[in-house]
Order: structure tokens, then C-alpha cells, then sequence
């Protein structure tokens, strides 16, 4: 009889650590369980068999059905606020049940992470507004930062012969983002391509949005940055430096050169006006694709990450020591990465949160932890493995982290997920992603 119990403890542990093996082995590839939801006032609290508890955020009130790219930041009054992408698909073409397109929406947490929000829209003009980001500057002013598509209802833009077909599954994952089905094959062609829209549009660059209470009310009229043209955009947001300077991190891409490089646009006057763009990385000629984003080190130098292309090119840093008037060559950070999102602990550490790949499996949502000022990269961790991404994190008061990121594909939502920083790891570079340990979203 004894050894019987024995037994069965045994078997009831195996069953509980099984997942988290299962997790490992599969470096964070797609889950076809069915998942408990939690229903409750606050929307939907997820448990799937991968131990990925999380909180979908977005999906009330006015909003429509795809959110996307959000984005964090904690205030001076303990809010958390969310801006994030809302529209029909990853890129929304004027129609007429939507005819200004995408817009940015606002949610705020008034109890670190554990409620949220209605949604509010905070800027909808005639062109598709995203890949929103906010921040709060030394002056109490709350800064969103992003770009806009402007669309030519008149011309059509496509492949030259047949537009590529995926398959349901493909679709439902991926929705229709370019970068994702970038790397799928289409069932109508043996060759790998890039999908277009089926309207031409062009970008108009980046824009800031202005609060100065709280993200209540805002501005009614984005600033266009002209200096940023032609083509910058921006995916980061608008940091402050120790001079008082703001800076806006951008990206560029040149097809014709196969290559894409980052940089910074400075403001020495709160925004009020911008200087020119400070390149970072292009005379590498390497496809460093998007989303440049930057955070000072204790000695005052300022580190940039720069998103690498798809699976084939590593993220790339650089470095600045006059507050981003200069860079340094960049170099390879060693992993492959979309999306980077630098936030600085009370501790002394720094998160890099990112879309990361892995060879067996592809996307998912990962983590990098440096503890010595951006020299090394502890990982990588899992965070969720969808596939979405674009997370940013908020330190919250217990030191716990929480996570916003999304989900790609069909019916996308913004996701919201607590958990516990890992402890310093004997080993840097880890052979598959170790799961970061979720924690309950609260009532």
C-alpha cells in the first residue's frame, strides 16, 4: 500500500511538470489544446497547458476586431497606461465600414495590471495611425509617439501575376502581416514571397501626439516630424535624455539597396521642433528592418538595439556617447529579433523584451536579460508563443513584471502578462527557451 501512494505521487508529479517539458522540447510552437478561460468583470484570464497565464485586455467596448503593437508606461500617479494599433487586419485599408482606416486606442490600469479599462480612441485621422507608443517626459507630459500609411484609393499595387494564396491555417496565425507570411509558402506558388496590400499607400512619417493630464484628453492635431522625410517611421518611444533633449528612435529601409538601417531624431525644445535624422548602422549595408529603440547605461552611454531581418539576420547595437549626436558601428548582438523594448528595473537590470525565433518552431514571444549595462544577454526566455508579439514591460511594485504584447492572426487582442524576474543564471546562452514562471493577474 505505501508503495502504491508512492506511486501515485509520483505519476501526479510527473503530470505536472510534464507541460513545462512540453514547452521546452517545442521552443514555444503553436498550442492546439483547448484552454480554460476564466471569465470575470474584467474581461477574459487565460490558462493554457503551457503554463502561459495571461489577460486579454483590448477586446471592449468600442474596439474592433484586430489590436495590435501596444505599447506600456507606468506614470508619475501609478497608472499604467496601454496605447495600442486598432483596425480590421495588420495593415487597414479604407472601406466603408472603416474609412479612416486603423486608429490608436488608450487603456489605463489603475490597480498595477489587475483591472483595465474600456478603451478610448485618442487619434483617428483619414490615414492608417500605428505602431503607437507612449511615454511620460520630467514635465508631466504624456508622449505618443507613431507613424501613418496614407492611401491612394485610385491605384492598386500587387505582384506581378498572381497575388500569393496561403492556407487557413497560415492564415489564421499569421493574418495578413507581411513580415510573418514573408517566410510561409504560398499554396499557388514554389516560390517564397512578400504580400502586398491591394492599395497602394505610402508612409507619411513619424508623428507625436501630446497629453498633459494624465492621458484624459489630448491633442487634436498630431505633429507631423518633417525632418524625418522621406520614408522614417518610428516603433519606440520618445526618450528623454540628462541634457533635457528628447529623442525619437526611427528606421528606414532602402529595397533597392536590400538594406535597412536605424537613427534618431533629436528635440531640444520639448518637442516643439526636431533636427535632423542621426543614422545608426547604415554603412553596414545589412537588412536591419525596424523598430530601433534605446535606453541610457549608468555611465551616460546611450545603447541602441536595431531589429534584424526576418530569421536570417541577427539584431545589431550600437552605442552613443554624446546623448545619440553620434553612433558607433554596429555590431551583431548574437540572436535573431523583431521588435526590441529596453526597460530599466529598480534593480539595476535591463529587460529586453522581443519577437524571437527559433529554428524549430519559429515566432514567439521572448525575453533577454542583461545585469551588466548591455555587455551580455541572459536567454532567452519565453514569455507566450504566439507569434505577435511587440511587448513592452512595467515594472510593478512587488518587483514583479508585467508583460503587454499581442496575438497574431485572426481576431487579434492585446495581452497582458505578470510574472516573476528570473534569478541570475549560472549559464548566459541557454540551448532552448526557459519559461519565465506566470503569476496570477489578480481578482
Amino acid at each position: 500500500m505505501r508503495n502504491l501512494k508512492f506511486n501515485i505521487m509520483g505519476l501526479k508529479m510527473a503530470l505536472i511538470f510534464l507541460p513545462m517539458l512540453i514547452v521546452l522540447i517545442s521552443c514555444g510552437g503553436k498550442n492546439h489544446s483547448p484552454k480554460k478561460v476564466i471569465h470575470d468583470s474584467i474581461g477574459e484570464q487565460v490558462f493554457d497547458k503551457d503554463s502561459v497565464l495571461y489577460k486579454i485586455i483590448s477586446k471592449k467596448g468600442i474596439t474592433r476586431g484586430y489590436q495590435a503593437v501596444p505599447d506600456a508606461c507606468r506614470l508619475d500617479n501609478g497608472d499604467i497606461v496601454v496605447v495600442f494599433y486598432d483596425g480590421d487586419n495588420h495593415v487597414t485599408y479604407p472601406n466603408p465600414e472603416y474609412p479612416n482606416a486603423g486608429r490608436i486606442c488608450l487603456i489605463r490600469s489603475k490597480d498595477e495590471g489587475s483591472t483595465w479599462s474600456n478603451p478610448i480612441v485618442i487619434y483617428d485621422d483619414v490615414n492608417d495611425n500605428r505602431d503607437p507608443h507612449i511615454n511620460q517626459m520630467s514635465d508631466g507630459s504624456l508622449i505618443v509617439s507613431f507613424f501613418s500609411l496614407e492611401f491612394d484609393v485610385s491605384e492598386s499595387q500587387g505582384l506581378k501575376g498572381e497575388e500569393p494564396s496561403y492556407n487557413q491555417d497560415q492564415v489564421s496565425k499569421f493574418g495578413n502581416n507581411p513580415d510573418l507570411l514573408h517566410e510561409q509558402k504560398p499554396e499557388n506558388s514554389e516560390v517564397k514571397v512578400r504580400p502586398t496590400g491591394q492599395i497602394k499607400w505610402t508612409s507619411k512619417g513619424p508623428y507625436i501626439l501630446k497629453s498633459f493630464n494624465n492621458g484624459n484628453t489630448w491633442q487634436k492635431e498630431a505633429k507631423l516630424i518633417s525632418t524625418s522625410r522621406p520614408e522614417w517611421n518610428c516603433s519606440a518611444k520618445v526618450r528623454e535624455m540628462p541634457d533635457g533633449s528628447w529623442l525619437l528612435p526611427v528606421y528606414r529601409s532602402e529595397p533597392l539597396k536590400k538594406a535597412a538601417w536605424g537613427g534618431v531624431i533629436p528635440s531640444f525644445d520639448k518637442g516643439s521642433t526636431w533636427g535632423e535624422v542621426v543614422s545608426i548602422g547604415e554603412d553596414a549595408n545589412l537588412v536591419l528592418a525596424a523598430e530601433t529603440d534605446v535606453i541610457l547605461l549608468k555611465d551616460e552611454t546611450l545603447f541602441a538595439v536595431l531589429r534584424g531581418d526576418r530569421s536570417l539576420v541577427n539584431m545589431h547595437y550600437a552605442s552613443s556617447n554624446d546623448f545619440g549626436k553620434s553612433w558607433t558601428p554596429v555590431k551583431d548582438i548574437g540572436f535573431v529579433g523583431h521588435a526590441p523594448s529596453l526597460t530599466r528595473l529598480k534593480s539595476g537590470e535591463i529587460l529586453l523584451s522581443y519577437r524571437a525565433y527559433c529554428d524549430e518552431s519559429g515566432y514567439y514571444t521572448g525575453l533577454r536579460i542583461s545585469r551588466d549595462e548591455a555587455k551580455t544577454w541572459e536567454g532567452p526566455y519565453l514569455i507566450d508563443n504566439t507569434p505577435g508579439a511587440y511587448p513592452s514591460t512595467v515594472e510593478l511594485s512587488d518587483g514583479s513584471i508585467l508583460a503587454i504584447y499581442y496575438e497574431e492572426g485572426e481576431g487579434s487582442s492585446i495581452r497582458a502578462m505578470r510574472f516573476k524576474l528570473p534569478e541570475d543564471s549560472y549559464d548566459i546562452q541557454f540551448p532552448f527557451p526557459k519559461q519565465v514562471e506566470a503569476l496570477s493577474m489578480g481578482h
